[in-house]
Order: structure tokens, then C-alpha cells, then sequence
């Protein structure tokens, strides 16, 4: 008889085993990790843009980094209107020509994203912007791929918290690289940043990429560099126009 009542204990025990598993929360599958899309996740930036006086206001757009989007060419010299900050925004005004647009250059040559990400809050994000851009990959190669990618997150989080959209770019080239190489710091640096916008659903401007489809196609890369670590106007404008895609013509599809 004892024996009965423990073979009626055990199956009923494994029956209510199995009848709460099968009750218990499922799983739910995780999308995989992309970044944005233009035409939604600006969705709400590139209304503002399209507003009219009265009922529009200032939209302000942060470029930080190195450097390149500081304007620097061949060093020392600077040339602010051939850089990819102003194009973008020459680029911005003619898309939407009743847009009170300002756009901030926050960048400084020769820093890395550690030392960004230490006034990223005292000088990016006092100035209340709508969009901040990040571009620190090409100075980042000193300090490695952990530190950096921690001063990373740090400016992401620290925008995305004060609900700012945040578009990320992979670094502009540099001559003594070795592009085709994915173990050179340069595109590992790339491919971190492609990863962080992909986690985050964020934007991101490949840069390299694009610097690498133009020597695919045929174009030296020495014609698009105003000295081995900056680009020249042609080189800021690959950028720029890729920027541009983050905003687009309220009219097209």
C-alpha cells in the first residue's frame, strides 16, 4: 500500500511539473539589433524642419569629435566651410528653406572619445541639441578598442536619456592604414561603431565603408585627402551627402 501511495505521489508530482512549465512565461524571440532608419527614427526632426513662422522653431544639431569635423586640412589650416559640419548644413537649407537650422561644431583636433566624453555633458548637451553626431574613431586607435568603446556609451547614454537622437560615424581614412586588412585598429574601430549603432538602434554613417567603395570603384584615395589622417573637400562631401540621407526630403518616398 505504501508503495501505491508513493507511485500515485511521484506521478502526480510530475504531472504538475510539467502542466506549470507548460504554463510559464514563453520566451520571446529578440530581433536582432540594427541600426536606424532614416525616415523613422528622424521622423520627428525632420517635422520640426518642415514647419513655417510662426509655428517653427530653432533645430540644433551637434557635431563632436576630432579634428575632421573641427575643419582641420593640412594642418594648421582650418577650412570651416569645406568641411562636412557646414556642407550638411548648406545641404539642410536648401532642402528645407524655412528651417531655422544651427549646427555647432563642439569638435576639437586631436582629441580622443575619453576626453570628449568628459565635456560631452558641459558642452554638448547644455546647448540643447536635437541631433548629436559623434565622430572619434580615427583618434581612438591609442587608447584601444575596451576605453573606447566605454566613452562611447557614455555619450550615447547620456544623450539618449535627455532624448536626443544620436548618429554615429566610422572614422574618415587614414593613408598609412591598411584598409583591406580587418585586423588593422582603423577598421576594427569601424566595426565597433557599426556594432554600438546596432545595439543602440541608432544612426550610423559608415564612413570608411564609403571611403572604400570609391577606391572599389576606381578613385585613388590620395584624390579624396587633403593629408594622410584628413580628408579634403571632396572627402568631407562623401560624408556630408551621407549625412543628408538622416534628413530626408519630406516629398520623397
Amino acid at each position: 500500500m505504501n508503495y501505491f501511495r508513493r507511485f500515485i505521489f511521484g506521478f502526480l508530482f510530475v504531472a504538475c511539473t510539467v502542466i506549470l512549465s507548460s504554463c510559464s512565461t514563453p520566451k520571446v524571440a529578440v530581433a536582432p539589433s540594427v541600426p536606424a532608419v532614416p525616415h523613422t527614427y528622424m521622423a520627428n526632426i525632420c517635422l520640426e524642419l518642415t514647419k513655417c513662422w510662426p509655428t517653427n522653431r530653432t533645430v540644433t544639431i551637434v557635431c563632436h569629435g576630432h579634428s575632421v569635423p573641427a575643419g582641420y586640412f593640412k594642418t594648421p589650416i582650418v577650412q570651416t566651410f569645406d568641411a562636412y559640419p557646414y556642407l550638411l548644413h548648406s545641404g539642410l537649407s536648401e532642402r528645407y528653406p524655412h528651417a531655422v537650422i544651427n549646427v555647432i561644431v563642439t569638435a576639437i583636433g586631436g582629441e580622443n572619445s575619453e576626453q570628449g566624453a568628459k565635456r560631452f555633458q558641459r558642452d554638448v548637451l547644455t546647448l540643447r541639441p536635437d541631433v548629436v553626431r559623434i565622430d572619434y574613431a580615427l583618434n581612438d586607435r591609442p587608447i584601444g578598442l575596451a576605453r573606447s568603446e566605454k566613452a562611447w556609451r557614455q555619450m550615447i547614454d547620456m544623450a539618449l536619456a535627455q532624448h536626443v537622437k544620436v548618429i554615429l560615424l566610422t572614422p574618415t581614412p587614414d593613408m598609412k592604414a591598411h584598409l583591406d586588412d580587418p585586423n588593422d585598429p582603423l577598421n576594427q574601430h569601424a566595426e565597433q561603431i557599426r556594432t554600438l549603432a546596432a545595439q543602440y538602434n541608432i544612426g550610423l554613417v559608415d564612413s570608411l565603408a564609403l571611403f572604400k567603395a570609391q577606391i572599389a570603384s576606381g578613385t585613388p584615395l590620395a584624390t579624396l585627402m587633403a593629408q594622410g589622417n584628413h580628408p579634403n573637400q571632396k572627402g568631407h562631401e562623401i560624408v556630408a551627402q551621407e549625412l543628408l540621407k538622416w534628413f530626408p526630403n519630406p516629398t520623397s518616398p
